[in-house]
């Protein structure tokens, strides 16, 4: 968190921030291949406009998109 501005870093999961490595995921013409994406993680934030979706892979390995 920076002193300068307390919301800097601030997870909406109510985690704390974890340091990420950028990354780079295959597509093939308009296909990505969930192994890539889920390769380190079980969910991702996607954010699309003003708003952040959150991509899950279930214990069933389904996909679960949410708002």
């Amino acid at each position: 968190m920076n002193a300068a501005n307390p919301d800097d870093g601030a997870s909406h999961t109510g985690r704390p921030p974890v340091a990420t490595a950028a990354r780079s995921v295959a597509v093939s013409g308009n296909r990505i291949d969930s192994r890539e994406l889920f390769s380190s993680e079980r969910e991702l934030i996607i954010n699309h406009g003003d708003d952040a979706y959150r991509l899950r892979l279930t214990a069933q390995n389904k996909l679960i998109l949410t708002k």
